[in-house]
């Protein structure tokens, strides 16, 4: 075999594990990357100690770690989807009347990378910069429904992911999945009063051209006490509009 630096090597299986739907065992990565088990091996180590990659030691099978998704999210920020979303973010909260945001996934966190504010709407707690736990938030339950299931187990693998906020939100990985399958049976992912009390959040995922959500465009609206979640008329349409045609610009 051509000698190839450990660097280039290592890349080569992250994109090759990218590439796959679900997590793969060891030998099945040494073969398709053509490297020799020893090498993949202490390649995927040092890859699970830097958290690019998971290890699944029950089905002996390796996978994405969270921080493999900063790669995608740094190249949300710095690449043409700012760019591409805030005119229509900003169409969005001038059609609705309430504040709309774009954030991207960040590990287990979602990053806020746009924020437009209506008018005479109060500031929220959703800045451009804030992260929150993903699985608290809309934007977070829109991407993590959109992705493989063998994804988000690998990104909740450990009790200590669920990160409440005020006592509440989910606190094991069967309570996750249960709320993804009824955020995709409904078509749009919701948050009532578990980052802000008072607000609730509608939002919807941006797909790239792979179908891999990079980004979910959000409303956020007042909520009255003493009552339950209802959607002002319209709302989940505008949001997944915005959503979708975010999506086709990215080839999605």
């Amino acid at each position: 075999m051509t000698q190839v630096p450990a660097a280039t090597r290592t890349l080569r299986v992250l994109r090759y594990l990218a590439s796959q739907p679900d997590p793969v065992p060891l030998a099945r990565i040494a073969d398709q990357c053509d490297l020799p088990r020893s090498t993949a091996y202490h390649l995927l180590g040092a890859m699970i100690a830097e958290g690019f990659v998971v290890h699944l030691a029950e089905e002996h099978r390796y996978g994405l770690g969270p921080v493999a998704s900063e790669i995608g999210s740094g190249y949300a920020r710095q690449g043409p989807l700012a760019r591409i979303a805030r005119r229509p973010l900003a169409e969005l909260a001038d059609r609705v009347g309430h504040g709309a945001h774009l954030a991207v996934l960040h590990g287990r966190e979602v990053l806020y990378v746009i924020e437009e504010r209506a008018a005479r709407r109060p500031p929220l707690v959703t800045d451009v910069g804030v992260r929150l736990p993903a699985q608290l938030t809309a934007s977070g339950r829109a991407m993590l429904a959109a992705l493989p299931a063998s994804q988000v187990r690998a990104l909740y693998a450990a009790p200590d992911a669920f990160v409440e906020r005020d006592g509440r939100g989910v606190r094991s990985l069967s309570a996750l999945r249960r709320l993804l399958e009824e955020t995709r049976r409904a078509g749009v992912a919701t948050e009532d009063g578990e980052v802000t009390p008072g607000l609730a959040t509608l939002a919807h995922a941006v797909l790239d051209h792979t179908g891999h959500p990079v980004a979910a465009v959000a409303v956020t609206f007042p909520r009255p006490a003493g009552t339950g979640l209802v959607t002002p008329p319209g709302l989940a349409a505008a949001v997944a509009t915005t959503a979708a045609a975010l999506t086709r610009r990215l080839g999605g």
